[in-house]
Order: C-alpha cells, then structure tokens, then sequence
C-alpha cells in the first residue's frame, strides 16, 4: 500500500516479557517489504508514529524497527525530515537475488540427492494447491505457498548454515505484495515444475539450475517492478 497510507494513531503495547522484540521484528519485516516492493520509494518518509498506526502497536517497537532498518541500509535519518527510504535500485535487487540464487540452488541439489517419497508428496502437494490459488486469484495463499515450498526445501536439504544465509538474504526480498508483480505468479508455478521434477529424478546438477533459474528470474521480475515505479512522479513527502 501506498507510504501515504501510515496514518497517525498510537494504540498501547501488549503487555508481555517477549512482545517488544517480536513486534520490532514485524514492523521491520512489514516497512521493509514496502521499500523493496516498491511501495516505499527512495526518499519518502517514514514516521515512527505511523507505523505504529497501520499496525496497530506503540510507538515504540515501531522505532527500534526503523532504526534497525537504518543499520541495514533501507532507511536514512537527518535531523529535518527524520527516517527517510534510502535509494535502491534494480541492479541492487538483481545483486541480492545473485547472492540467493548460488546458495538456494546449492540447496536444491543436495535435497535431490535426499529426496524422500514424503517429501515429494509435500512438494507437489503444495505445488498443487499454489496453481490453484493463482487460478482463483488469491493472491495471499500464493504468497504463503511459496514461502511454505521454499520452507521445505530449505529444511530438507541438511544444510542448516546454508539455510541461514537464504534468511538472512531474504530480508531484502519482499514476502508480502510479491504476488502482485506482473508475470510473478505463472513464473512460479513453471519454474517450480521444473525444480520439482529434477528432485524426482535425483539430478542434482539439474536441481541446482532450476532452482538457480528460478531465483534469478524472480529476481529480474522484482527489479523491473522496482525501476517501473521509480520513473513514475510520485509525492514522497
């Protein structure tokens, strides 16, 4: 949604001995899904404040998320204008998704040297009901399900460390409006067709390079979004 949608509204913080660090972490996760989705272009502000409202949290796990997103990169800060997007740009996006393509299709070959009869039965289950969900339209059950199939790739593989890496590089990647980027949906259900199949046979050279395809396609998808919505005038006040 648009960064003019973070309207003002402070609610309480739910009480609790773990909830400020769970609800910094959402926040983060949500503010920074909408820089690199291109909902947040460079230079729009950011107030705490409103963050807080259109998630309905306090203030405050809403400004440790901006700050943390200030140590990442996603955000500046200056005294005037206060948290500001910093500038990204497609070939950003492309290098990003370079990083997770080696290491996701490093995974991908290992899981089709261990591939199971329950996994595979996990796989195309789940592959089955994305290419359903991207039938109907819903796009929120398209998202998760290819979250939940990257999910059981990368548990699958016995390579935690690598695993790690996909996390942590995935933070630059969006979860949330993924699925509205044009082409992303059919791109998905193709691409995942083949990693699956290549799982099937046991070919891990072959697992490497769907799933290596896959990432980089994605990739230039998001980057080509991303670029399509800098060229447009937008008020970013």
């Amino acid at each position: 949604m648009p960064h003019d949608s973070f309207a003002a509204g402070e609610p309480p913080l739910p009480k609790g001995p773990h909830r400020r660090p769970q609800l910094s972490d959402e926040a983060a996760s949500y503010v920074r899904d909408q820089i690199t989705s291109g909902n947040l272009p460079p230079g729009a502000r950011v107030r705490p404040e409103a963050v807080a409202a259109e998630l309905g949290t306090s203030s405050t796990p809403a400004r440790e998320a901006l700050q943390a997103l200030r140590a990442e990169g996603f955000l500046n800060l200056s005294p005037r204008r206060g948290f500001t997007v910093a500038p990204i740009t497609g070939d950003d996006i492309r290098d990003t998704f370079l990083v997770q393509a080696q290491v996701a299709g490093e995974i991908a070959a290992r899981v089709a040297q261990r591939a199971t009869p329950e996994l595979l039965a996990r796989l195309e289950g789940i592959h089955a009901d994305l290419t359903a969900a991207a039938e109907r339209g819903d796009l929120n059950a398209l998202e998760e399900l290819n979250h939940e199939f990257h999910q059981e790739i990368n548990r699958a593989s016995g390579a935690p460390k690598l695993a790690w890496v996909i996390k942590l590089v995935a933070r630059y990647v969006p979860r949330r409006f993924y699925a509205t980027i044009e082409g992303w949906p059919q791109t998905t259900i193709d691409d995942h067709s083949g990693v699956i199949d290549a799982i099937r046979a046991g070919d891990a050279k072959r697992a490497r390079r769907e799933m290596s395809e896959h990432i980089r396609h994605a990739g230039e998808q998001l980057a080509q979004h991303v670029e399509a919505r800098q060229i447009s005038p937008r008020d970013n006040d």
